[in-house]
């Protein structure tokens, strides 16, 4: 390593400790400012304004947790795209088919979720 290698993380690391410290000041601000006065309705469950009703530990269907876990996974391959398109000259027509083996195998995935039906609200 060069003796200037760790330099160039010192912008890093203060936006790393400005943050902190921005978030710690909030906080300590929002305890000393803030008014603690517990009330029923404060402890009260909220639900969009309405009253709640029923029993919160209804079970919700396993579509809901599908359909996020696919979005989670879809989501975070779309981010591989990002470093790629910033290195796309200088990975030149290698990196170009590589991106479209990836691109590939991503819609080799969507087809299959489709054709499973994981897609399809109504089912």
């Amino acid at each position: 390593m060069t003796p200037g290698y760790l330099g160039n993380y010192t912008p890093l690391l203060i936006h790393i400790l400005v943050a902190m410290g921005l978030a710690g000041v909030l906080l300590a601000l929002s305890v000393l400012v803030g008014q603690h006065r517990p009330s029923r309705e404060k402890s009260e469950a909220y639900e969009c304004g309405m009253l709640p009703t029923g029993d919160a530990r209804q079970p919700f269907d396993v579509k809901f947790y599908l359909v996020a876990m696919l979005f989670i996974l879809f989501d975070v391959e779309a981010i591989f795209f990002f470093p790629w398109a910033f290195i796309y000259r200088e990975l030149g027509m290698f990196g170009f088919y590589e991106m479209l083996v990836y691109i590939g195998i991503l819609l080799a995935g969507y087809v299959y979720l489709l054709k499973k039906g994981a897609l399809d609200w109504n089912a």
